[in-house]
């Protein structure tokens, strides 16, 4: 449909393009054909799955967008050692922000997991300016999505292309606002299988998606394997290395304006750099930003130059530093997490150490669904700069974690799974039941 509609576009004067996109909108059509897939998938999905069957080999595809939040190393790796998954990492274009983001962070993706030991496929040829078809390079059985929001990645990439394959998500982050968006669009409903968080995430997909979320399989959440089986955490990814400094990651959020106004970074960026100096013979400081954070300061509210100099502040401190790539070593090797970001907010508790969720106004904690009052609770809460600095002195700088029991107690009972296997584990012994036996 995609590819028929830029087809058409070519051939049809701007002012006439324009009348047939309102006429189509206005008959409804639109949705009329969303729940057309939508009452399709299934059938697709069943044929599929039974050609996938007879074969001795099954190809999966990783679409790779943004390094930060992708959740399938352990997963990948499994599939790596399994003598009949043949998995690959394709670095896909992110094409929300223009070319100079888009190149950016497929870049940035490219070299971190080349620098890991990971074989992986850039879809854009810069030089040439051509993508990647990947189901006729590639024919993949089996595709495992990144990102569910139309319109961040390049529409060859999205699972409109793939209505015919076997179709794999594992949400980019544990889903903690009441928002229809994060269970209900077209891709929730049109993709094969959802590998979900926990039996919260599993109740509120029935609830909200069109399909009743009968493509939900609760398993645990893949981003919290790294976590829990990394028993030796490199130190290293401090700027001042095997330091009597406590370490305190800030990781705040995008969201100054939009949805729910959760991020206080315009109202605190000068306060954390004045905490790092006021505090730097005891703590050092990771600046952690939500990946689109910079992106729309240089868009939206500072500009590059002033954006660029900020950044470079946090680089050039001695006892602070920026870090824009994968977390799970900053995690574990840290003493306590700062932020206002729900997709940190269960991430972070699987460490043991102590949280502080920065609460800008009221309205942010009428969003949270039931998952994510329970992840709350857990949090030490501020709302001001003395309650934040009274977290700093006494629950990081003197160790007086009063809420460590009740905690553990979260990560106990609801984010591990209950067979004691890894969330990984859980989806490789799914897919292995639905194609090999």
């Amino acid at each position: 449909m995609t590819k028929l509609k830029l087809f058409i576009k070519k051939y049809v004067p701007g002012i006439v393009w324009i009348s047939l996109i309102r006429i189509y909108n206005l008959t409804n059509l639109r949705a009329l054909y969303n729940l057309y897939l939508i009452k399709k998938a299934p059938k697709r999905h069943q044929k599929a799955l039974e050609i996938v069957r007879r074969k001795d080999k099954v190809k999966v595809a990783f679409f790779l967008i943004h390094e930060s939040v992708w959740k399938y190393d352990v997963l990948f790796d499994l599939m790596l050692q399994h003598p009949r998954f043949e998995p690959q990492i394709f670095i896909c274009p992110a094409v929300n922000f223009g070319m100079e983001n888009m190149l950016f962070e497929m870049n940035k993706s490219f070299e971190t997991f080349t620098k890991k030991g990971y074989n992986v496929i850039r879809t854009y040829d810069n030089n040439t300016g051509e993508y990647l078809d990947v189901k006729k390079t590639f024919f993949p059985d089996i595709v495992f999505f990144t990102n569910p929001y139309e319109g961040l990645q390049d529409y060859r990439y999205y699972i409109k292309q793939f209505s015919r394959t076997l179709t794999c998500y594992v949400p980019y982050a544990i889903m903690m606002v009441n928002y229809d968006f994060t269970y209900n669009l077209h891709f929730h409903n049109l993709i094969w299988k959802i590998f979900c968080e926990t039996p919260f995430h599993k109740e509120m997909s029935v609830q909200k998606q069109k399909n009743k979320g009968q493509n939900n399989i609760v398993t645990g959440y893949p981003g919290f394997d790294k976590l829990l089986i990394n028993r030796k955490p490199n130190n290293d990814i401090w700027k001042n290395k095997n330091s009597p400094l406590k370490k305190i990651i800030w990781a705040p959020h995008h969201s100054m304006t939009d949805y729910n106004k959760v991020s206080n970074f315009l109202e605190y960026y000068n306060v954390f750099l004045e905490l790092a100096d006021n505090y730097r013979d005891q703590i050092q400081f990771a600046f952690k930003p939500h990946h689109l954070l910079r992106v729309k300061l240089e868009n939206e509210y500072w500009g590059k130059e002033k954006t660029d100099i900020y950044y470079n502040k946090w680089e050039n401190l001695t006892n602070g530093q920026c870090e824009n790539g994968e977390y799970i070593d900053l995690f574990l090797t840290s003493d306590a997490l700062i932020h206002d970001c729900g997709s940190f907010m269960a991430e972070y508790l699987i460490t043991g150490k102590p949280s502080l969720f920065m609460i800008r106004n009221e309205s942010v904690m009428q969003y949270w669904n039931t998952f994510g009052n329970k992840a709350i609770e857990s949090h030490y809460q501020s709302r001001n700069k003395k309650q934040l600095i009274d977290f700093i002195e006494n629950v990081v700088l003197n160790e007086n974690d009063w809420m460590k029991t009740e905690r553990n107690n979260f990560v106990q009972n609801i984010l591990i799974p209950k067979n004691k296997l890894t969330a990984s584990e859980n989806i490789l012994d799914y897919l292995g039941n639905e194609i090999f036996q």
